[in-house]
């Protein structure tokens, strides 16, 4: 049975613009050939935000968030558990369950509330949530690759690939754990990037395997987006982020350019929703802002100030969330008015480990109290959801105020 630890009272932090120095790492800056674009104070008041709940649900670290409505949360784990959590202003409480048959890496829901999950087996297995009826489920749709496309492949010679130096296998298999997920703006393609250096294409309508880039990268692929406008970005433990397209006229999708900053594995990337803003995050301490959207995306600087790896990211109008293995989630916030500059507007702590997973959403339903402060700092409302390494599910209040 999950518990909640609700903290009833409001607290009210000051903004941390600092450059912490680390403890693990030089105490240089991380990517000093950057400039740094979260180093000046804000010109906002400072926003108001606390812990509002904390969900023990997991009895292994949350490996990934994400939102089914606005007011439903679901939550995976490498205990292979999915949940979903119905939010009921300070509580959360779990609607519905359910146990797969291998370790859960990450989780997305698509527009028409399909779940999706991607396993340490090499598979991706699809739910649907029954929450209509009084016993609310998860049912399983299709596991990925399906049945009929391993058996078609498995006849044809040609459909195999080199996975490893002695190792081939059909070209709709991921040979390792599927890393993370993303859909195309129309929800009708499903991409998946993995550790075994690949990244395939799948059609949401019947979960058929479409296409395979193999050698996408060097080295393991951890994270994978899509923009509006169908460029794909995939971040590789090889410390580059590549950019690929499907040409007009083409089947397959081909390599637009190869971005090089970071100096070490990059964990997460996340799009702005207009897709011209690009943040990666890397075991070098560092979030690197990247702008001009498409093919042709440039590095304009730096988010600096963990201490450790930054392993995740969410992003929700001008609002940035890094999750780092320094157990912290800082939030920031573009200020257009400073060209490229962001303010660090908080810094979350209160997790015992390192934060694995994040998601953000508007906040809708309010106390008396909150409407108050929210219409008196004419501000925008926000959830965090952060899941980490203690097992635990935090979810933090955050007014942010609102330009002008």
């Amino acid at each position: 049975m999950a518990t909640l630890t609700s903290i009833p009272t409001d607290h009210t932090f000051q903004s941390d613009n600092s450059l912490s120095k680390s403890t693990s790492f030089s105490s240089q800056p991380s990517l000093p050939s950057l400039p740094s674009l979260g180093s000046h104070a804000s010109t906002s008041p400072l926003p108001f935000y606390h812990c509002a709940a904390t969900i023990k649900g997991h009895s292994s670290y949350v490996s990934g968030l994400a939102l089914y409505d606005l007011k439903t949360l679901v939550s995976c784990s490498p205990d292979q558990n999915i949940k979903l959590w119905r939010a009921n202003h300070n509580e959360l409480s779990n609607i519905a369950s359910v146990v797969s048959k291998s370790p859960i890496k990450s989780v997305l829901v698509s527009k028409d509330q399909t779940i999706f999950t991607s396993h340490q087996d090499g598979k991706i297995r699809a739910w649907r949530a029954n929450l209509k009826e009084r016993n609310q489920k998860l049912l399983l749709l299709a596991i990925l690759p399906t049945v009929k496309d391993r058996f078609f492949s498995i006849l044809c010679p040609k459909k195999y690939v080199q996975v490893r130096r002695h190792k081939r296998c059909t070209w709709v298999n991921h040979a390792d754990a599927v890393s993370a997920l993303a859909l195309s703006h129309d929800n009708k393609l499903l991409y998946s990037a993995s550790w075994d250096r690949t990244f395939k294409v799948w059609h949401t309508c019947n979960f058929k395997c479409v296409e395979s880039i193999s050698r996408a990268h060097e080295d393991a692929v951890n994270a994978i987006v899509v923009s509006k406008d169908g460029f794909i970005y995939t971040g590789s433990a090889d410390t580059n982020i590549k950019i690929w397209r499907r040409l007009p006229g083409e089947k397959i999708h081909s390599l637009v350019s190869t971005m090089e900053r970071h100096k070490s594995a990059v964990n997460a990337l996340v799009l702005s929703e207009d897709g011209l803003v690009l943040y990666s995050g890397a075991c070098d301490r560092s979030v690197v802002v990247w702008e001009g959207g498409g093919g042709q995306m440039v590095a304009v600087g730096a988010l600096r100030g963990h201490k450790k790896a930054v392993l995740c990211l969410a992003v929700n109008k001008d609002v940035v969330c890094s999750g780092s293995a320094d157990k912290t989630i800082r939030v920031w916030k573009q200020e257009p008015e400073r060209g490229y500059c962001y303010a660090c507007l908080a810094v979350l702590e209160g997790h015992a480990g390192a934060i694995k997973s994040l998601a953000i959403s508007f906040w809708d339903y309010f106390s008396d109290t909150e409407s108050e402060l929210r219409d008196e700092r004419n501000a925008d409302a926000y959830f965090v959801y952060s899941g980490g390494i203690d097992c635990e599910i935090k979810v933090w209040k955050f007014l942010v105020p609102k330009e002008g």
